[in-house]
């Protein structure tokens, strides 16, 4: 029995940290320097510097705040450089100077500098908030809260510092110590959403449950009717086995809000996890009709779909029931179709699939990904005519893409505009980077369309870029070796290029035929005739080439009469070489 994944904001809102809360450790402004000109008096006369060294200190921090603002960080830094050579004590220079390192990526740096402007004054909240932050970022927890406890002395009114506080402890893996900075901030402002809130993702992670639904139940009857507590409430009970008590909650939680669908999302998960399958269908059905349940959620949930019917085909009627309701509730996103595709794609519904994928792109043209997968089944569909339309389009919209050059140099080939193929062809190859099969493929079917064109060397050049990237790339091994035979060239190379074919794919028809044409060309006729005669025997009756090859081989042999016989059958199965006619008409060869 499956149990399906539940994507629901109960999960969302429990499991999100703490927000961050007015720090600010930025590089613009003056924040901190323009409220320190008294600080920085008053620590003139602890620095023990002249008053002529006071006026050259008071001109170069002015100067250095006139080039912060300006934008001009290097000569900012050396003009608060020099600030601190002159006093080595002014925590106003060490701090504006730390702000610079951190903007410039030097976090060593701006910790040891933001530390000394926060110990040389332990009275001014901006040092000891930019300390904190970077200490923070470099996941010196610990040293960090000790930071934050400064803080609140200073402001003891501000409670965001308090859930900064708390959150430094929570992932310094100290949650009791946490605990006790939320349950500070309830003893000064009451209860509120976001202490609680913390303290149940605290209690859960301790697996303190009974703490964690007495924390829930603070807030149910501080917000009676915000729903969401409700769902939190069921989802603990739910999960640490209280099954009762869960469909309890559910129920309060539908009198309440009966059109949230995040409901029934929970209540699904429930019946699932009951075994009661259809239930949980039914509840998964009822959130799926609801255009109020964003999108993404029931795309994730048709992605667990898709991942456990590939073992359990039960679902996928399931899974396709589940589709049709998100195509019906959002008709106008790309996003119902393309998923409803992947489904049809995965039971190789080819024409439906391509046809989902279409719609996706009438809404949304910019995924490359959805463009692709119409070529490919185009391909797969043998639709040259829409492929030679799709590939267009999507050189157009993305014409860096080399995909889109391929499939229209292929859709050419097999429409007979060899020179149309060729030329676009060449333009695409010069897209692909650091992708040697997708090259290859240039090169196998530059080898194709060149070779149409009767453009011999051409076309060899192409078929040896080709191997040269992939030197037992079998497809395009066969087909230069069969037109090298054809052209009755280089006929040792194509027998050596073909042997590889049939030792790689013994069963392979084609190749069989190649190998053994070479052969014949070549005056073995008799190893010709085995080889050929293993393509027929294979299956390859029907193949009006092949039947022709071998009545010719049986010609050479000084069999004519089964010549003719083979030579007539290949006209019936579609062959139309230029010398079949002459050759039945006249009962003899001609090449």
């Amino acid at each position: 029995m499956r149990i399906l994944k539940i994507y629901s904001f109960v999960l969302i809102v429990l499991f999100f940290p703490a927000c961050k809360t007015g720090k600010n450790s930025g590089i613009s402004g003056t924040s901190g320097s323009s409220k320190e000109t008294g600080s920085i008096k008053k620590k003139s006369s602890d620095s023990q510097i002249s008053e002529s060294t006071r006026g050259e200190f008071d001109k170069l921090f002015y100067d250095a705040n006139k080039e912060q603002l300006l934008g001009n960080m290097e000569l900012a830094m050396n003009l608060f450089s020099q600030c601190i050579k002159l006093d080595p004590n002014s925590a106003a220079s060490l701090y504006e100077l730390a702000k610079i390192y951190n903007f410039n990526g030097n976090k060593e740096k701006a910790i040891e500098l933001s530390g000394k402007a926060a110990n040389l004054d332990q009275t001014n909240s901006w040092y000891q908030l930019l300390y904190a932050d970077l200490l923070f970022a470099n996941k010196q927890y610990l040293q960090g809260t000790e930071i934050y406890q400064r803080i609140i002395k200073i402001n003891p009114g501000k409670i965001d510092m308090y859930f900064e506080l708390a959150e430094g402890y929570v992932f310094a893996n100290k949650p009791e110590e946490a605990l006790k900075v939320y349950d500070r901030v309830e003893a000064l402002i009451g209860v509120n959403e976001e202490g609680s809130m913390q303290k149940v993702k605290v209690y859960t992670q301790l697996k303190k449950t009974d703490k964690a639904v007495k924390e829930l139940n603070k807030l149910i009857v501080f917000k009676p009717k915000e729903p969401k507590y409700l769902a939190m409430l069921g989802e603990i009970y739910q999960n640490s086995g209280q099954k009762e008590k869960a469909m309890q909650t559910y129920n309060e939680l539908l009198k309440i809000d009966p059109e949230n669908p995040y409901v029934h999302l929970a209540l699904a998960h429930f019946y699932f996890e009951q075994k009661q399958d259809a239930r949980g269908l039914d509840e998964y059905k009822a959130a799926f009709r609801n255009p109020k349940l964003e999108i993404d959620t029931k795309m994730k949930i048709l992605l667990d779909y898709y991942e456990q019917s590939a073992t359990k085909p039960a679902m996928k009627e399931e899974a396709m029931s589940l589709c049709q309701l998100l195509i019906d509730t959002h008709p106008d996103e790309a996003k119902s179709y393309s998923i409803y595709g992947d489904f049809l794609l995965r039971d190789k519904k080819l024409a439906e699939a391509r046809d989902a994928f279409r719609k996706a792109n009438a809404r949304d043209k910019t995924k490359y990904v959805i463009w692709d997968r119409v070529m490919i089944l185009d391909s797969d569909l043998s639709d040259f005519d829409a492929m030679l339309f799709d590939s267009k389009e999507v050189i157009e919209l993305f014409p860096a893409e080399p995909l889109g050059y391929l499939f229209n140099g292929i859709a050419n080939l097999q429409k007979k505009k060899y020179q149309a193929s060729v030329d676009i062809l060449k333009e695409g190859k010069d897209f692909v980077v650091d992708n040697k099969p997708l090259l290859t493929q240039f090169y196998a079917s530059l080898g194709d369309a060149e070779h149409e064109l009767k453009n011999s060397a051409a076309s060899d050049s192409a078929y040896e870029q080709a191997l040269n990237l992939d030197a037992r790339n079998i497809t395009v091994l066969n087909n230069y070796a069969y037109y090298l035979s054809v052209r009755k060239e280089k006929l040792q190379h194509a027998e050596e290029m073909s042997k590889i074919t049939v030792d790689q794919e013994p069963g392979n028809n084609s190749y069989l035929d190649t190998y053994g044409w070479i052969l014949y060309q070549k005056g073995n006729f008799e190893d010709a005739k085995k080889w050929i005669s293993k393509a027929l025997d294979n299956g390859a009756g029907s193949n009006g080439v092949i039947l022709e090859h071998y009545g010719d081989v049986l010609f050479k042999l000084g069999n004519s009469d089964k010549a003719l016989e083979y030579w007539n059958n290949a006209k019936l199965k579609g062959g139309n070489s230029e010398f079949l006619e002459k050759k039945i008409a006249d009962k003899k060869l001609y090449e």
